[in-house]
């Protein structure tokens, strides 16, 4: 049985701990169980890793251990060759230093106002992440100051002497104090890392993580480029255009999966979610469902993904790229499995291209890039689906009872051909329509950091029988916006997790009406959501003093009556139910 490891076992700090638990991450991927003992101990490293391995955490934590926070010098310094893996490190840096305040970060890099970087380099700043040029720059000015300098990182230090940094590199170095602590890590160790490695390091640590070739000739592997908020439309019409069997869906952290969960839920899919936080006897219960073909998705991180073994899951989609090159070789494997063919999906955002370049280098595959699925090719689809219904419903026969209705219409100077499509028109009017998305151009946020697409929040059609009782444990909330407001389930669920901080999966049923809007939530964040939501927006419609938000009552709601009148015209329209979808 494999062994599964946790973050808990090295010698971190509980604010690093608490950090790693926000970010999601359940295990250390094998480059951090190889590296961060080794640096933590005080050795010099040089690591064998390619980007994709989860190595920028392994050199950060222990990285991080050693900062004094009372002293305002810099006492890391991080080396990077281009100006976006630059700004990723630092994101990185600040992700895991989340709980500890005093420790400041600045990434300097070129194509930047240097004034802004002057200014931070002035207030005192622990930890640079830089490229050789830049950092090199700020030395001779007398702007950076290298005296107090415990480690030093040279990330990808193939790729920086391949774009002639080495004299920039030993420059630096030779600033440094003598008895630092310096950690290497490259993709390909050729002979002037070696050079470098021998002439700076004091006895290296060799840390190295094998990657194995992938041998799955008949999975289909495809991959998207996407803007993170464009995620769960292109999702969607996935699911829908290629009808899967079964359907396997990897994110990389288990708050990812709880919120993918609940967001393909409040769009109708049979939709569950498995990962490590779960007790065995409900994650169980999940794989039984799914096996059984009682779950048509599911939604699930790498370590909980090991246990599964289905013969007829059809797609693997990676919502998220694998932190590890072996990650998305074990993923993609869980299709075709028995001699069947499958496709592997997977989203690949503006600043994670180079990590899949890695996988197909150091896996030695292909993966093509598809062109995003339109409106109109779900429209196309949903129309193929229904023809060939309606061909199996007249092979059928047994039609008489409604070819007298027919006939009857047509006494009333209908045509059959007008009859037959305004059935059509009125069956596929009744889906709910695909959202439209920009396009999306490589170029379009090259060497930007959009927060905006951090996270994609909410979907766009609402869950499936809102008719029931309000969940054991959860609260139905009044929201005084609806439809007439423009207010989709999106909004909501956008809203609440964005302003409120609470877990997706505390967010249950959605249902929107004509001016009101109800939602469940976890009957513990209950008072915290309607307090917090207070003098925000959903929507763009701020909740102030016209439009409330509190516990659902027959007051507030126009009395049960008229609930159960405006749930059932909603129903008839198709906006509650996803039938479970157009299968044959």
């Amino acid at each position: 049985m494999e062994v599964t490891h946790t973050f808990s076992e090295f010698q971190i700090s509980p604010e690093i701990i608490k950090a790693i638990e926000d970010m999601g991450f359940e295990e250390p991927t094998p480059i951090q169980l190889s590296a961060i003992p080794a640096i933590l101990a005080g050795s010099d490293v040089t690591g064998q890793a390619q980007t994709g391995t989860g190595k920028t955490a392994a050199f950060a934590i222990p990285a991080i251990e050693i900062i004094d926070q009372k002293n305002r010098e810099t006492q890391v310094i991080v080396l990077s060759p281009t100006r976006e893996l630059t700004i990723q490190t630092a994101e990185e840096f600040a992700r895991l230093t989340h709980y500890q305040k005093k420790i400041t970060i600045l990434p300097i890099y070129g194509g930047q106002h240097i004034e802004r970087q002057l200014k931070g380099l002035q207030r005192g700043v622990q930890i640079v992440v830089g490229t050789p040029g830049r950092v090199l720059d700020h030395l001779r000015r007398g702007t950076l100051k290298l005296q107090g300098v415990k480690m030093v990182i040279l990330d990808e230090g193939d790729q920086m002497l391949d774009m002639g940094f080495r004299e920039d590199i030993e420059t630096i170095l030779d600033h440094t104090p003598k008895d630092r602590q310096t950690t290497l890590f490259s993709a390909t160790m050729p002979r002037p890392i070696l050079a470098i490695s021998k002439k700076y390091q004091n006895n290296p640590i060799m840390v190295e993580v094998p990657h194995k070739t992938l041998t799955v000739p008949q999975i289909e592997q495809q991959y998207l480029e996407l803007r993170n908020r464009d995620k769960m439309e292109i999702l969607s019409r996935l699911l829908d255009i290629h009808d899967p069997n079964l359907t396997l869906i990897f994110c990389n952290t288990k708050k990812a999966v709880d919120l993918l969960t609940t967001q393909l839920q409040n769009r109708g899919y049979i939709t569950e979610g498995l990962h490590g936080d779960m007790k065995q006897q409900q994650r169980d219960r999940v794989m039984a469902q799914f096996r059984n073909g009682n779950i048509d998705v599911l939604i699930a991180t790498d370590v909980a993904a090991r246990g599964i073994d289905v013969d007829d899951v059809e797609l693997v989609i990676n919502y998220d790229v694998p932190q590890d090159v072996e990650y998305y070789v074990h993923r993609i494997g869980r299709t075709a499995r028995a001699g069947r063919e499958g496709r592997a999906i997977t989203f690949v955002g503006p600043k994670e291209i180079y990590k899949l370049r890695s996988i197909q280098k150091y896996a030695n595959i292909q993966i093509t890039r598809i062109p995003m699925p339109t409106v109109e090719d779900v429209k196309q689809i949903r129309l193929q689906n229904l023809t060939e219904s309606i061909k199996e419903t007249l092979e059928t026969g047994k039609l008489e009872k409604y070819t007298t209705i027919i006939e009857q219409m047509m006494m009333e100077d209908y045509t059959s051909l007008e009859i037959a499509g305004a059935l059509l028109k009125r069956e596929m009017e009744s889906k709910p329509e695909p959202e439209e998305i920009k396009t999306y151009s490589s170029d379009d946020s090259r060497g930007r950091f959009d927060r905006s697409d951090r996270s994609d929040r909410g979907s766009s059609r609402p869950p499936r029988q809102f008719d029931r009782d309000t969940e054991q444990g959860m609260k139905r909330l009044h929201i005084g916006l609806g439809r007439d407001r423009g207010i989709r389930p999106k909004d909501i669920v956008g809203a609440i997790a964005n302003e409120t901080r609470i877990d997706g999966n505390s967010i249950g049923a959605i249902s929107i009406f004509g001016s009101y809007s109800y939602v469940e939530v976890d009957e513990s964040v209950a008072d915290q959501v309607i307090d917090r939501m207070k003098g925000k927006s959903i929507g763009g419609v701020n909740l102030s003093d016209g439009v409330s938000i509190g516990y659902a009552t027959p007051s507030n709601s126009d009395g049960p009556k008229k609930y159960k009148k405006e749930f059932k015209r909603e129903s008839s329209k198709g906006n509650f139910q996803r039938k479970k979808s157009y299968r044959h």
